[in-house]
């Protein structure tokens, strides 16, 4: 009963659709599910998937990260009832432009951007997707004229059928979810079929410095825009003498100077990159776009400052479910750093943070899952602490830390072993950091 099943369900059942959820979790720890599915009068088990959820189905809808190999869904194969996802489903519904936004980083960013640089321009916009709103939540609201952008999870995307964007964009593909995909090919082709149903009057937008990315221009049907940081392009937004610059059909516009940009960091300018060139697309007017670029700071639980508690900045950037988002961060954050990091090990080499940890890291507090494995790949750098809680990390990071140092949670995993999501992991650290604020305060 996740969030996009939930909505998904509300939208069915108001067209008249018989639905039926199914779940896996025991009624105690779903009391506003329940309450909610019982007020709309749609049918339900939970504790386990049964027949039930089999018997006389068209169709059967999957939540994003449910296992490919569980059993009901072996079954449903088996008996040629077809199996989607969310964002499949909810294109049947949707008649706005869809812009769909993926990648390993940058996607929350890049999506949020996007929406702020849409409704500066005046356009009807809503943003939805991986990002915590569902699809389906949404499809309804947009007309015709609007546009829906849609951060969307490799997971999304495994299960779609004729879901096309008009706009698609792949940010950079980078080892991700090998605790579920076999291998960085499965992965990749996930991604891919982002754009699989475009044509050729639809754009898709990629990373010119990403050597995944850089290449699969040939491999869409639709019409190819780039973004880079490093290198001047002929098609697509890039950096030049201190500004971003879009180039189409030869001519060439400055945007905004890059330090005029309200998200800091190499990572975020090739965000800014990226919305830039799928704001141009688009038609968005310049001014719209520098005025967005300004005014927007960030997205909650990425790279979000939460308080300085007696010159101790602390930084909650617990998005960075994986390891390329941490390395970013490190390089973001200018003040020797406490990293806090852990959870639940998504597969990722840890051991590619080691000369970032060296050079900017004086200490690592680990917790969850994986606190062992990233002990053993990066340990040997720096002093080290096994906690067993978020409020155990923050209060030792605050206790080890100097005038002028960074406590970062920046977790290069999931949060599924002690918290329901990211945002829950997030919130937890930001209530415990302004605990501790308010307690040096009194």
């Amino acid at each position: 009963m996740a969030r996009s099943g939930m909505a998904l369900a509300e939208v069915l059942k108001s067209l008249g659709a018989s639905v039926f959820l199914t779940e896996m979790k025991t009624e105690e720890n779903l009391s506003s599910e329940i309450s909610e599915l019982k007020s709309s009068d749609i049918d339900f088990e939970t504790g386990g998937h049964t027949e039930k959820a089999l018997e006389h189905k068209d169709y059967l809808v999957i939540s994003p990260g449910v296992p490919s190999d569980l059993t009901i869904l072996i079954e449903a194969e088996n008996r040629g009832i077809p199996i989607f996802s969310e964002i499949e489903v909810a294109y049947w519904l949707c008649e706005a432009q869809i812009i769909g936004i993926t990648g390993s980083n940058g996607k929350t960013t890049t999506t949020t951007l996007v929406g702020e640089i849409l409704k500066e321009d005046g356009r009807e916009v809503k943003v939805a997707g991986n990002i915590g709103v569902p699809f389906s939540s949404v499809v309804q609201e947009v007309s015709s004229k609007g546009i829906i952008v849609l951060e969307i999870s490799s997971f999304q995307l495994e299960k779609i059928e004729e879901f096309k964007p008009k706009i698609s964009a792949i940010l950079n593909v980078t080892p991700d979810h090998l605790d579920r995909y076999p291998d960085m090919k499965s992965y990749t082709d996930a991604k891919l079929r982002i754009f699989e149903n475009q044509t050729e009057d639809d754009f898709v937008v990629l990373n010119w410095d990403d050597p995944v990315t850089s290449n699969l221009a040939p491999l869409s049907r639709a019409k190819s825009l780039f973004f880079s940081t490093k290198s001047e392009l002929k098609v697509g937004s890039y950096v030049k003498n201190g500004n971003i610059v879009f180039q189409l059909n030869g001519k060439a516009e400055e945007i905004i100077p890059v330090e005029e940009i309200g998200i800091k960091g190499p990572h975020n300018l090739s965000n800014a990159c990226a919305a830039c060139a799928i704001s141009a697309a688009l038609g968005v007017k310049k001014d719209s776009m520098e005025k967005a670029l300004k005014n927007f700071k960030g997205v909650e639980h990425r790279l979000e400052e939460v308080a300085i508690i007696d010159q101790v900045r602390f930084v909650n950037d617990s998005k960075a479910t994986n390891v390329d988002s941490v390395f970013y961060a490190l390089q973001s954050i200018k003040e020797p750093i406490f990293l806090i990091a852990g959870g639940k090990d998504k597969g990722g080499d840890f051991t590619k943070l080691r000369e970032l940890v060296k050079s900017k890291v004086k200490g690592l507090i680990l917790l969850g899952q994986a606190k062992e494995k990233i002990k053993e790949a990066l340990g040997d750098l720096v002093p080290t602490y096994i906690v067993e809680s978020m409020q155990e990390a923050v209060e030792l990071g605050f206790k080890k830390a100097d005038k002028g140092d960074c406590v970062l949670l920046s977790p290069a995993c999931a949060s599924f072993d002690m918290f329901k999501d990211y945002e829950h992991r997030g919130r937890v650290f930001k209530e415990t950091v302004l605990n501790l604020k308010g307690k040096k305060d009194d």
